[in-house]
């Protein structure tokens, strides 16, 4: 029997990163059990969750999973706005919490908003929620997940001389799948990803990607004896080993320059029309060959978005005519590194030289919306271009759009600001 005098310690790691030993090479356990902690009160601010979950569940032991619902952790720890009791102002202070709470919205649809709050998750509305509070309440997700779960561990730890994990969990929706899962929002002491990279399954191949969120299986296997109506927040997970000191639920949310859907369709579509007005010059490029049908697609969409019916784009498919083009009107090094070149002219009119920069800026959009990178360089010696190209007098070129695949990440410009180039009167 576990007592204070004698306390349970996790044991240390053999590879960085892994917290575990051999039994790690698996996650998954030979027999799990889930056991409701039944008989807890109806919290409210200032009460002694630690005290409530040792009273109530007293036969705890040492590697135990202690599952807890963030309600509760923000009921004790004073999360809770007192709002009127009238629906819409109810609603309309909830939606003012919803912003207050994020960082940013990453994708609505008509009243639902989809966001990141201050924790790094993304979640409907922040993760304000009006369900299981007094109809004058709503509840902010606890301040700190992590913090909370480290305090009642080592609170359980002083009252019952007992080593548990503690993950702190809340209800979300996913991607491409209908209905709601409990999650990790909140973890110590457990393992919360389990990574399978470079491990060989029974038919001998090696995993490259795989990686387990543990955290959230726990969070999810918890819900299925605490359920939503039952008045039962917190649950026990039997079975998993636990003894990660420094895993937070924490980690488990993925950083930004990794999330390949990190906005809704509007809310992308949004950020590519203000991109296009950044749109960064790119000078050095790679090696790879430019789809042909990409170019054209790509040149019609700038004319026809444009309305450029006195422009015309000129590609420079031949090679030998292109080099000699750039030896005799002294083209600049970007060019001769470029995958490929396009000459932009206006033809027959003055007019033409306006409807031209739209186009050109237009072609640079959608090479960009095709995942190339390219920039617009000056020509001279109009003659010689029009007589090498065998090009009609009437055609003035206007510049060469150096373009192919970016070598190297994009440095996208900063956000604009005018400072005296822009003047009110």
């Amino acid at each position: 029997m576990w007592t204070r005098r004698r306390r349970w310690r996790a044991p240390r790691s053999r590879w960085p990163g892994c917290p575990l030993t051999d039994r790690s090479a698996d996650h998954a356990v030979a027999r799990l059990e889930v056991l409701p902690v039944e008989g807890l009160p109806e919290f409210r601010p200032g009460d002694d969750l630690t005290a409530a979950v040792a009273e109530a569940a007293r036969w705890l032991r040492s590697g135990d999973i202690v599952v807890v619902t963030s309600k509760i952790v923000s009921k004790v720890e004073g999360r809770l706005v007192r709002v009127p009791a009238d629906p819409e102002e109810r609603d309309r202070i909830r939606r003012k919490l919803v912003f207050d709470e994020s960082v940013r919205i990453l994708a609505r649809r008509a009243r639902t908003l989809i966001t990141e709050n201050h924790l790094g998750i993304v979640q409907a509305a922040s993760g304000v929620d009006a369900s299981n509070v007094a109809g004058d309440e709503l509840a902010l997700l606890p301040a700190d997940p992590d913090a909370s779960a480290l305090a009642l561990r080592n609170g359980l730890r002083e009252r019952l001389g007992v080593e548990v994990a503690v993950v702190v969990t809340d209800t979300m929706g996913r991607a491409w799948r209908v209905g709601q899962t409990d999650v990790a929002i909140g973890s110590s002491g457990l393992r919360v990803l389990h990574a399978y990279r470079g491990r060989v399954d029974r038919q001998g191949n090696e995993l490259a990607v795989t990686e387990i969120a543990v955290a959230d299986e726990v969070a999810g296997a918890a819900d299925l004896v605490k359920g939503k109506l039952g008045a039962v927040p917190v649950a026990v997970v039997r079975g998993l080993e636990i003894g990660d000191s420094d895993a937070r639920a924490r980690d488990l949310v993925r950083p930004v320059d990794e999330d390949l859907f990190r906005l809704g369709t509007a809310e992308a579509v949004a950020l590519g029309r203000r991109s296009s007005a950044l749109l960064p010059a790119v000078r050095s490029f790679d090696d790879v060959q430019v789809d042909p049908a990409v170019l054209r697609w790509a040149a019609g969409a700038a004319l026809t978005s444009s309305g450029a019916d006195d422009v015309r784009f000129v590609h420079l498919a031949d090679r030998v005519r292109r080099k000699q083009l750039l030896d005799e009107v002294a083209g600049e090094d970007v060019l001769y590194g470029a995958t490929e070149i396009v000459l932009a002219f206006a033809v027959g009119s003055r007019t033409a030289a306006t409807a031209a920069g739209a186009a050109v800026h237009g072609l640079r959009v959608a090479l960009a919306a095709e995942g190339l990178g390219s920039c617009l360089v000056p020509v001279s010696h109009a003659d010689r271009v029009r007589s090498l190209l065998e090009l009609p007098d009437s055609w003035e070129p206007l510049g060469a759009v150096a373009l192919g695949h970016p070598h190297g990440e994009i440095a996208h410009r900063p956000e604009p600001d005018p400072g005296d180039g822009f003047l009110q009167r």
